[in-house]
């Protein structure tokens, strides 16, 4: 079961400000990366459902939080029916996120209370997805379905609406700025932040760095 409130989770997501999203099919590998994260002070990190027997690697992760690192959100992302957030919420899934919204897990994750954010590419899919109970919407493919524009045009009419897009959004002042200006409360960030580089060579430290860095710019655009 899930670590974590789904409040208190909701709440880091957004003071935070960075989804940190990433996969390995090493089990010390995603540790470090979900420890280099939260070093640089994103707690809440996504592990992407992408590879063969995925969960039991997240499985590993989350008795690893649960012992050692209780600090530690962990959320999967690229989940795409109920069937499979099932398996990863019995492993100890803090959040779920999907690139599609899927009305099955949305009522799975509300019965559990834990924090689902599906793929919403249109106003519709947004308001079905509030309807459903979902606080925070996924925007993906974030630059695809019209970047920052999208965003800002969502929540003119609909000021209550949350978004976190995921693709298109680089860790520089610029693009950040244009994302929180248009209205974004979070980002998902995966290779742009994770490079294959870093975590080729093991750079946690640089990996805690881009983060840090990351987050210090998210706090500036936001004028905190």
């Amino acid at each position: 079961m899930a670590f974590h409130k789904r409040l208190d989770v909701l709440s880091t997501m957004k003071k935070t400000g960075l989804i940190p999203v990433f996969y390995n099919s090493d089990f010390e590998t995603v540790k470090n990366i979900a420890l280099a994260c939260a070093d640089g002070g994103a707690k809440a990190v996504e592990f992407t459902n992408r590879g063969d027997r995925a969960v039991d690697v997240f499985r590993q992760l989350c008795v690893f939080r649960d012992q050692q690192r209780p600090d530690l959100i962990l959320g999967v992302g690229s989940i795409c029916d109920a069937p499979t957030a099932a398996m990863y919420i019995s492993a100890g899934a803090d959040f779920v996120v999907g690139p599609l919204l899927d009305e099955e897990t949305a009522k799975l994750c509300n019965k559990r209370k834990i924090p689902y954010s599906p793929g919403c590419g249109s106003v519709t899919e947004i308001h079905k997805a509030h309807e459903l109970g979902v606080e925070i919407c996924k925007v993906f493919p974030g630059a695809q379905v019209g970047g920052p524009a999208f965003v800002k045009a969502v929540t003119g009419p609909c000021p209550w609406t949350e978004i976190m897009p995921t693709g298109g959004v680089s860790p520089t002042e610029e693009s950040l700025k244009e994302w929180f200006d248009a209205g974004i409360v979070c980002a998902g960030m995966g290779s742009k932040l994770i490079t294959e580089e870093l975590v080729k060579n093991r750079d946690w430290a640089a990996i805690t760095a881009n983060v840090r860095e990351t987050i210090e710019l998210i706090n500036k655009v936001r004028g905190e």
